[in-house]
């Protein structure tokens, strides 16, 4: 698990309700009305702005905000050079037997070993990272969808509630409820936005991004086994998608 994800999501929600907790009056601070307006309106909008297949598909996108990068670039390095030697030495039938860590990495293999020309694998591997782009690239329009229409949808909550308590002026005992609709609908719609939509469209943002890079250094990495490049010289080429500190760690 992720657990800057987790402790920073529920410390930044931690702290508000504890600010609340703190003050006089704890149950102010719950507006069903104002609620419904926020969460109900953000995400029927949010749904207007994508797909349904989107929609319903990037609930399941978003546990990767929470969950913590199993691969390595350099253990994924080092075991490209693994296959490469293997290759190299015994042919490209001996990766057959062999454990793969990363399921993309061993769809690459598997196809090296039944023989098929470099362009179907590449044409193959390249889909396949599209598809996952635009899985990811799913999930992230969605919760940006989330950060842009809460807010929004907390001022159409605002004003519901300033025009009901303009309205019963004459009514004293309706301006209170009015008014804590008017200023809560805000209240839910930043902290929506700010301590939920934010951070986990920033962390499928670069869990996207980590998967990219995992995936094209995988595919050249199947390349380099493919052509018979020498696993020293395959080693090199595939530092070059390392930080510059880590290739010098690695030096």
């Amino acid at each position: 698990m992720d657990k800057a994800t987790i402790i920073g999501i529920v410390s930044a929600l931690g702290v508000v309700i504890i600010a609340i907790g703190l003050g006089q009056y704890p149950l102010g601070f719950i507006s069903i009305p104002g609620a419904l307006i926020v969460i109900g309106g953000t995400l029927s909008i949010t749904l207007a702005m994508i797909t349904f297949r989107q929609f319903i598909h990037s609930f399941g996108v978003i546990k990767q905000a929470f969950l913590d990068r199993q691969h390595s670039l350099t253990g994924l390095i080092d075991e490209i050079e693994e296959l490469s030697q293997i290759a190299r030495h015994d042919g490209a039938l001996a990766l057959e037997d062999q454990e793969i860590s990363h399921p993309f990495m061993e769809k690459g293999v598997r196809m090296i070993v039944d023989g098929q020309p470099m362009e179907v694998i590449e044409r193959t591997l390249d889909r396949d990272i599209e598809l996952s782009e635009e899985r990811h690239d799913g999930g992230v329009q969605m919760f940006k969808s989330i950060y842009d229409v809460a807010p929004a949808m907390g001022m159409i909550g605002t004003l519901v509630g300033l025009v009901q308590m303009l309205s019963s002026l004459d009514d004293p005992s309706t301006i209170g409820p009015a008014m804590a609709t008017a200023l809560l609908t805000t209240f839910y719609g930043a902290v929506i936005a700010q301590a939920i939509a934010l951070p986990i469209m920033t962390k499928l943002q670069m869990r996207a991004t980590q998967e990219s890079r995992e995936q094209r250094l995988i595919l050249e990495g199947i390349r380099g086994i493919q052509d018979g490049v020498n696993p020293r010289i395959l080693r090199g080429l595939l530092e070059t998608f390392l930080p510059s500190r880590e290739r010098q760690e690695d030096d």
